[in-house]
């Protein structure tokens, strides 16, 4: 599925924002309660609703997870390889270091849009 890469560019920041804005650490409502990255925002077609109601496919996330992975179950997102070294969000989220976590996705998220804005401007 091809995704417009502009649309992609402004889900990323918004993403970016939710990460500087500490988005992804526990509420004072519900301090046991961590939000799941990219799970927990506008950015996932299936926020809010207890069971998904939408393919993961169906996301632009998708188009970051390496095809062998495509159809592992799970969240998508959650496969994306965020650096060199492979980390993904659910590798970090088994070293249960939420401050490491949040910054490979930050790192991943303004070098994809770097990027991805790259790619735009050389096709405009």
């Amino acid at each position: 599925m091809a995704f417009n890469k502009d649309e992609m560019i402004e889900q990323l920041k918004f993403e970016i924002s939710m990460v500087e804005k500490g988005r992804y650490y526990p509420s004072v409502r519900e301090p046991l309660k961590t939000p799941e990255i990219f799970r927990d925002t506008i950015t996932c077609l299936n926020v809010g609703l207890s069971q998904k109601k939408y393919p993961c496919s169906a996301c632009f996330l998708s188009e970051f997870v390496p095809r062998e992975l495509k159809d592992s179950q799970g969240e998508l997102c959650h496969k994306i390889p965020l650096n060199a070294k492979g980390d993904t969000v659910e590798s970090l989220k088994a070293e249960d270091d939420p401050y490491r976590l949040r910054e490979v996705v930050l790192g991943w998220l303004k070098t994809t849009v770097d990027r991805l804005e790259h790619e735009t401007a050389g096709h405009s």
